[in-house]
Order: C-alpha cells, then sequence, then structure tokens
C-alpha cells in the first residue's frame, strides 16, 4: 500500500477547474464542507492503466479512503478478469473491517472491468455501490459533464 495522502484542495482544483459547482439544493455548504461531512461513509476505485518498461499494459486497481486521503493498490494485473477483481474487493472489505472503516458508498465508473458480482460483494458489506451515479458515457460526451452526480446522504448509519 502506498500510503499517498492527497489534500482536499486537490479536490476542490479539480471539480473547479472543469466548472462543477455545489448541487442548487446544497448552495450553503460548500464541495469542502460536503466532501468533509462525508469522508468517513467515502471511497472511491478506478482501474489506472499503465505500460511497463517491457510494453506491457498493466492495470491497476486502486481505492481511495477520502477520510483519510490513503490510496489503497489492490493489485496490478495485465488481465483483470472478473474474479480478480472480486477476489480484490473481498480483501478490500476484510482490510476495511480489520482496520475500522466504516465506508458506505464507493464511487466507481462503469467500466466494464467490473464485474456485476461486485454489487453483491459490496452490499453483504454493507457498501452501496455508486456506479449507477455517474452520467453515461454518452451523457458526458453531450453535455461535457465531469464527475459523479452525487445523491443526498445522510450522516445517520
Amino acid at each position: 500500500m502506498l500510503g499517498i495522502k492527497v489534500a482536499p484542495s486537490t479536490f476542490w482544483e479539480i471539480l473547479k477547474r472543469e466548472g462543477v459547482d455545489p448541487a442548487p439544493e446544497r448552495a450553503a455548504t460548500t464541495w469542502a464542507d460536503f466532501l468533509r461531512s462525508q469522508a468517513n461513509a467515502l471511497l472511491a476505485c478506478d482501474f489506472i492503466e499503465t505500460i511497463t518498461l517491457n510494453g506491457q499494459r498493466q492495470y491497476i486497481l486502486a481505492v481511495i479512503e477520502h477520510a483519510t486521503r490513503r490510496v489503497r493498490v489492490l493489485g496490478t494485473t495485465a488481465h483483470p478478469s472478473a474474479g480478480w477483481v472480486i477476489q480484490a474487493i473481498r480483501n478490500l472489505v476484510m482490510d476495511l473491517d480489520d482496520a475500522g472503516c466504516r465506508a458506505r458508498f464507493l464511487l466507481r465508473d462503469r467500466d466494464g472491468k467490473f464485474p456485476a458480482l461486485m454489487d453483491e460483494v459490496l452490499a453483504e458489506a454493507g457498501i452501496q455501490d455508486g456506479a449507477h451515479w455517474y452520467p453515461d458515457a454518452a451523457d458526458e460526451l453531450d453535455h461535457g459533464a465531469v464527475g459523479a452526480v452525487v445523491p443526498s446522504f445522510s450522516t445517520a448509519a
């Protein structure tokens, strides 16, 4: 695990640069306040694609805990099969439980490398998969949307 920390201002700068403002119903709440209030409940994951020195493509599955800004590298593979991804997510769930992390939401895109079974594994751990909160790729291209359509979260467990 890399243990890389990302400052909240980094998220704010990216969102601001891309023209993503807080939703109108949260106009009195800044992004910083929103992220801070929901940080303990949020995880985000994605694949990072890289090419090794010998030209081989590798896919790195990483998760960030918003509360601590800790990045967990779940693994790397040249061929992210459904079985490999599911095992990585199961390992993540066990690690989070061991660490006392009580995440309730995992934000991710709809990448085809994420198998449908992932929703079930997360649900069994009490984590809601946020893939459906993101706009469709076609919507992003048509409307220039960036980031997630974030639902209203309650701080109650």
